[in-house]
């Protein structure tokens, strides 16, 4: 049978990561470079290795050499052979791009077209590296700040026409007669010239005084990271939520969303395809983004634990995330693959002992487990039972 082991994450370094948060997590000296994410799974672009049996093994390969005695057959008949979740720890310490996912559907026909047009699947301009959908849920280790979901139309007008840019006109008129879907066209659609000198003005009206200053102030900000992107325009359309640390956020595909700012737990559906609208010198697909968007206004409802071991169970199969305090022993009782993380403190789980940034993975069938110690973990587990 196998059994559970250390999982040793595989950091990315993206531009807009701190230099500082995970090194602080993971208790080891900053290298002096953003480092942005920790990816703790088995996707094939940054696998975690398991140390096993005095070795280590890539994660994607041990599954995939057994994947039922890895994922256990009920996640095998459910998701194929592949882990359906992806574990993260994120530190942003610039704003990320203007993005939303796609549906599994959209997914598998994106990923086939851009086959058929020879576009390799690491290549810059690829938007579709997979055929999965990509649901997320967000946890705040620290305070986390994001624009997510489509404020209610009246209110997105309220806003755009208290900047006084005559320019936003049309987009405000969209808006007041109940099309965020068209004022979002209008403004990503725009010619460059254009577009970089409505946005210029946005973040001039925005440094002044005004309704609205938590997002004046951030639309300044992305503004001066992104000079002329419209997508600075296009964010204030967008809910501003402030995550406090074990407050979670729960992304479907189709949200419209800009990470700001925080350390966060972050779950997904194992996959890396994002369609990006603007604010990053990535690749953005503007027609890629607006077949997948789902314009609907959308509060985005922020949970909130209200005990020490609290499971956010979203409407989706691939993931479910279970935040726990650790002090003393908690025992748990899996139905499926997991990885446990510990953010802070030092724990065993499973008879793995792991500190800051580290991980266990535990296989299906491994039976009732205790997690020990003094910390806090997060548990990532798929949601057969949604």
């Amino acid at each position: 049978m196998s059994k559970p082991g250390v999982l040793r994450g595989t950091v990315q370094r993206y531009a807009w990561g701190s230099r500082e948060a995970l090194p602080r997590i993971m208790g080891v000296p900053p290298t002096g470079e953003p480092q942005a994410e920790l990816w703790l799974g088995a996707h094939p672009r940054g696998p975690s290795m398991l140390r096993r049996g005095g070795e280590d093994h890539s994660l994607d390969e041990v599954i995939a050499d057994n994947p039922v005695a890895e994922l256990g057959a009920e996640t095998t008949r459910s998701f194929g052979n592949e882990l359906p979740f992806l574990l993260k720890i994120l530190a942003v310490d610039q704003p990320l791009s203007l993005q939303a996912h796609p549906t599994r559907q959209q997914a598998q026909a994106g990923f086939e077209a851009e086959d058929e047009r020879g576009i390799p699947v690491d290549a810059d301009n690829r938007s579709y590296r997979d055929r999965s959908h990509k649901p997320e849920l967000i946890c705040a280790l620290e305070p986390f700040t994001a624009f997510c979901g489509f404020r209610p139309p009246s209110t997105a007008a309220e806003l755009l026409d208290s900047l006084k840019v005559s320019d936003l006109t049309p987009a405000v008129g969209f808006l007041v007669a109940d099309q965020s879907d068209q004022a979002l066209r209008w403004l990503l659609e725009r010619p460059p010239s254009a577009g970089a000198e409505i946005a210029h003005r946005v973040v001039e009206a925005c440094a002044m005084p005004g309704p609205y200053p938590a997002e004046r102030q951030w639309a300044v900000r992305i503004g001066q990271q992104h000079p002329g992107d419209i997508g600075v325009a296009t964010a204030l359309m967008l809910n501003l939520v402030e995550l406090s640390p074990g407050q979670a956020l729960f992304l479907e595909a189709g949200n419209l969303h800009v990470y700001l700012h925080g350390v966060a737990v972050e779950i997904m559906a194992n996959s890396d395809n994002v369609l990006r609208g603007g604010l990053t010198p990535k690749h953005v697909d503007v027609a890629a983004l607006l077949e997948v968007v789902d314009c609907r206004a959308d509060q985005v409802p922020v949970m909130t634990p209200d005990s020490s071991h609290f499971t956010f169970r979203p409407p989706v199969p691939d993931f479910c995330l279970s935040r726990i305090e650790v002090e003393g022993e908690v025992r748990c009782q899996p139905d499926g693959p997991e990885i446990v993380l510990c953010t802070s403190g030092q724990v065993s789980a499973a008879g793995c002992e792991i500190t800051g940034g580290e991980a266990v993975w535990l296989p299906a069938g491994t039976g009732e487990y205790a997690i020990s110690g003094t910390g806090l973990v997060f548990r990532a587990q798929t949601n057969h039972r949604e």
